[in-house]
């Protein structure tokens, strides 16, 4: 999946928590919480929502890297590549 295509995903992932949400009026190195009015419980949600839409594993340990809308992509890029990589070498999951 290209760049555009995933960030297409997180923001209609983002847009099922908070659908007030507008894509021009995000920045894309600012911090998205302050951005957007979301309370641990939504941010949660969030992040739940990408694992449910990419089928990535994204552990609670990662949660604090993913500050930013390109923070986001950048770790889910790296993610999605790691599990194709797996799956070719035929040593993981989708």
């Amino acid at each position: 999946m290209d760049r555009t295509a995933l960030r297409t995903v997180v923001l209609a992932t983002l847009r099922t928590i908070a659908p007030e949400v507008e894509e021009g009026e995000l920045r894309d190195d600012r911090l998205l919480r302050e951005q957007i009015d979301l309370d641990s419980m939504d941010w949660l949600n969030f992040i739940i929502g990408l694992h449910e839409s990419l089928q990535v594993d994204i552990p609670e340990a990662d949660y604090r890297e993913l500050i930013s809308l390109n923070a986001i992509l950048d770790y889910l890029e790296a993610r999605l590549s790691g599990a194709v990589s797996a799956q070719a070498l035929g040593g993981g999951k989708p």
